[in-house]
C-alpha cells in the first residue's frame, strides 16, 4: 500500500471512529472488536482452463467458492470466496456496473427485516462488512444488490457465508479492483 492510500485509510478510520462516538455508539474498542493488523491472505493463483470467454470475464462457481478471472484462451487467475449460504445462492450473467473503494454498506430491507437489529448504514472502515472494495453487481442496467467485495473477516472466505455476495480477502479485492473495467461481463454458476 503506498503512502497515500495509508494515510487515506487512516482518515477515514479516524473520522468513522469520531462519527461513531459522537452518535454514542459503543466505540469498536470498547465493544471489544479488533482492528485487522493485515489486509489477509492472498489465494490468487494461476489455473490452466480453457473457459471459451473473453479475457477480462469473471466466473463465479458457488459450488466450488471461486472466482476465476480469464486471462487467455487457456488460463484463469483464480481467487477462493466466501458465497451464499443454504437458501442464498443464484445463478446468471451481469456485469459490473458499478466500483466502490471503501465502501459503506445499507443492508437491504429483506436483510433488515431477517435481522433487526442491523443498523440503516455502516460506514467505510474496518468494521465494515464490504471490506476494503466492492464491484456493484448489474443485471440490465439495474443494481442487483449482489456485490463482489473484500472483508474484515477473512474466516469467512472460503465458506457459505453471505446473503449472496462473493467476498474475498481485503489482499484479493484491493487486486481484483485495479484489473476489472466497468462493464466487465460475470458469470455466476
Amino acid at each position: 500500500m503506498n503512502p497515500l492510500s495509508m494515510i487515506r485509510t487512516w482518515l477515514v478510520v479516524v473520522a468513522c471512529s469520531l462519527a461513531m462516538a459522537g452518535a454514542g455508539a459503543v466505540s469498536a474498542h470498547a465493544a471489544g472488536w479488533k482492528v485487522p493488523r493485515s489486509h489477509g491472505p492472498a489465494s490468487k493463483q494461476i489455473v490452466s482452463l480453457e473457459t471459451g470467454e473473453r479475457s477480462g470475464t469473471i466466473i463465479i462457481s458457488t459450488q466450488d467458492r471461486t472466482l476465476d478471472v480469464v486471462l487467455d484462451a487457456a488460463t484463469v487467475a483464480r481467487y477462493s470466496i466466501g458465497v451464499g449460504r443454504d437458501g442464498f445462492t443464484w445463478t446468471g450473467v451481469v456485469k459490473v456496473g458499478h466500483k466502490a473503494e471503501w465502501p459503506s454498506w445499507r443492508p437491504p430491507s429483506e436483510m433488515r427485516a431477517r435481522e433487526p437489529g442491523l443498523p440503516e448504514m455502516v460506514p467505510p472502515g474496518p468494521h465494515n462488512p464490504l471490506g476494503a472494495r466492492a464491484l456493484y453487481l448489474y443485471r440490465n442496467g439495474t443494481d442487483t444488490l449482489y456485490r463482489i467485495h473484500g472483508t474484515n473477516d477473512t474466516g469467512s472466505v472460503g465458506d457459505f457465508v453471505s446473503s449472496g455476495c462473493f467476498r474475498l480477502s481485503n489482499k484479493d479485492v484491493l487486486e481484483l479492483y485495479e484489473n476489472v473495467k466497468i462493464g466487465t461481463k460475470v458469470i455466476v454458476k
